[in-house]
């Protein structure tokens, strides 16, 4: 599997940033790229939950919570995603409390390309530059979307 991350620190705990993650039926709500949300399943979310993701530029994919960390993270599986030259994919979101009003917010992809060689090379430059853009994209708008939650305020000392 090709593995790719981005992080970035943002100025909120992780309790004010999984405020906004642990909606997890409403990336659509901060993500760039993401035109709306169907929701799948019904009740609570986490393990086993899923949503289709429907892109800006049409196409769509489905994620599956396979790991939930309250106030930690998440991991999904991606699939149902024929647009995308991927066999498989799995992302995970994590936290990581800093000193002071700090998080540290990682968002990673692996993916296994198809198409053999050519597909892994094709992973390996295009696919990374684009995930990485994503990513980065995704992680700004995040901390866009947290620091203008009335809820999120600076912890004093």
């Amino acid at each position: 599997m090709i593995h790719h991350e981005r992080s970035l620190d943002i100025n909120a705990t992780p309790k004010d940033i999984w405020a906004i993650l642990s909606r997890f039926m409403h990336i659509d709500e901060f993500a760039p790229q993401v035109a709306s949300v169907d929701a799948l399943t019904d009740g609570a979310t986490g393990v086993g939950s899923k949503r289709r993701c429907h892109f800006e530029n049409g196409t769509s994919l489905v994620e599956e919570v396979t790991a939930w960390h309250d106030n930690q993270g998440y991991n999904v599986r991606l699939s149902n995603m024929p647009a995308m030259p991927m066999h498989e994919a799995h992302a995970a979101i994590a936290m990581k409390a800093l000193s002071g009003y700090r998080t540290r917010v990682t968002w990673s992809m692996d993916y296994r390309m198809k198409y053999g060689p050519l597909g892994w090379l094709m992973g390996q430059s295009m696919m990374k530059m684009m995930m990485g853009r994503v990513l980065a994209e995704n992680l700004s708008a995040l901390a866009v979307k947290v620091q203008s939650n009335p809820d999120a305020q600076p912890q004093t000392a």
